[in-house]
């Protein structure tokens, strides 16, 4: 049995939470989040708590039961507080600025990159700094991922966009000739 899975969730007095078949969702002052659950997942509402269990025992029934328990955690986080993610821009000349829903991104290419924001995701952009928040962990985390892939950050000067406690390893440049 899985420690994460074992663990029960409280529900804040402001989220409501509706399981009907396969899907749950969880609604709060930040929005409401939906989400389909594994056959083998058994979500319970019980005395302001969720409870989460799983048929079966094996390696695979344990991960579901921990990934499960993990994601309505998420969910009901997300609800209430919500999730934010920031990425900083590296290297001369390389700024952002927001346009309505879409980020244009002046990286190095020779014309800018314009990038829409995905529905339930905010940005706030100042030059270099990027900040996205949202109630949903998963879709937070795949966009910020996105924007970095635009111009991931070189080993050589750092440049690129980058997580802001990102670490990025260093190489030395070329040898000095002899």
């Amino acid at each position: 049995m899985s420690r994460i899975g074992k663990q029960t969730i409280p529900i804040p007095k402001e989220v409501e939470v509706n399981i009907q078949g396969d899907r749950l969702s969880v609604k709060g002052p930040k929005g409401e989040l939906v989400r389909t659950i594994h056959p083998k997942i058994h979500i319970k509402p019980e005395n302001g708590t969720l409870s989460v269990s799983v048929d079966g025992t094996s390696r695979k029934d344990n991960a579901l039961h921990g990934l499960f328990g993990a994601l309505v955690a998420n969910m009901v986080i997300g609800v209430t507080k919500g999730f934010e993610k920031s990425l900083e821009i590296v290297g001369v000349g390389y700024r952002a600025e927001l346009k309505g829903r879409t980020a244009v991104f002046n990286v190095g290419y020779s014309n800018p990159v314009n990038f829409d924001l995905p529905d339930g995701i905010e940005a706030n952009i100042e030059k270099t700094k990027i900040s996205l928040s949202g109630s949903d962990k998963e879709l937070l985390g795949r966009t910020a991922a996105k924007i970095r892939g635009l111009r991931p950050p070189e080993p050589y000067k750092g440049k690129g966009i980058k997580y802001a406690d990102e670490i990025i390893r260093r190489k030395a440049g070329k040898a000095g000739a002899k």
